[in-house]
């Protein structure tokens, strides 16, 4: 089944050139079809190092634009080249791109229409090196989100995820922050879309020259995560409250 469909990898980039040739070794070709790399305005060598490691597609924004711009863009430029799968992945080095086939396959066969690869299941955040605070708040900001969304994910903040073509055709995730929060936003919009979203154990890595926002944007960040829940359930309890009061309508 996973040969019936053409399969992306989008590689969102900032200053990835002591990271990306290690990430795009472990990538499993000949299964993925086309990686895209989109590369916000970095100021060191990874635009040149991806076309130098045969990467077709390599964008290069002239400003840096952020985090969800630059996934925006990477998205954008998968659909054009006719991606049914699309996964995006930090080529930091921190997720293993040897999880691709695993998630690729549940889309693929669907059973979902998108998978997260998660450092929260198991013992791979802290076994890999995520400091102690970033767990504390990941599991916090995690179990806000779980009780004010009525959902149950391990992590919502993981930089591992796969996509079916319809999902992201669905989804105005264009309109979403340029910023960082834009990972979170778009999970609230595939569940008020009404999908289901699995994820997979992710081993993960550590270490000085992956990727990190400091403590300034970190909390920047949560903030934009609690609106975005809080958000999310309005709109939810809006919307059931207009179909309680629709002429057929039944309370259950």
């Amino acid at each position: 089944m996973l040969k019936q469909k053409k399969i992306c990898v989008v590689l969102p980039a900032y200053n990835a050139g002591s990271t990306l040739r290690a990430t795009y070794d472990e990538i499993p070709f000949p299964l993925v079809d086309e990686v895209v790399l989109v590369d916000d305005a970095s100021t060191d060598c990874t635009s040149e190092l991806a076309r130098e490691l045969g990467i077709r597609h390599v964008i290069r924004h002239e400003s840096n634009k952020g985090y969800g711009a630059n996934q925006k863009t990477c998205y954008q430029k998968a659909l054009s080249l006719g991606a049914d799968i699309i996964v995006m992945l930090h080529p930091d080095y921190q997720y293993s791109p040897k999880l691709i086939e695993s998630m690729c396959y549940l889309i693929a066969n669907e059973v979902y229409p998108v998978v997260l690869g998660s450092r929260i299941l198991g013992k791979g955040a802290l076994k890999g090196g995520m400091p102690y605070y970033k767990y504390f708040f990941n599991r916090c900001l995690t179990w806000f989100q779980n009780l004010v969304m009525n959902q149950k994910l391990a992590e919502y903040h993981t930089g591992y995820r796969a996509f079916s073509r319809k999902v992201l055709e669905e989804i105005d995730y264009v309109a979403d922050s340029d910023d960082f929060v834009f990972d979170n936003q778009m999970l609230a919009q595939i569940f008020y879309a009404g999908y289901e979203i699995a994820e997979i154990t992710c081993p993960t890595k550590y270490f000085p020259e992956a990727s990190s926002i400091n403590f300034r944007r970190s909390v920047k960040y949560g903030w934009g995560v609690v609106t975005t829940s809080i958000c999310y359930r309005l709109q939810k309890w809006r919307l059931a409250k207009f179909r309680i009061f629709e002429p057929n309508s039944q309370k259950v």
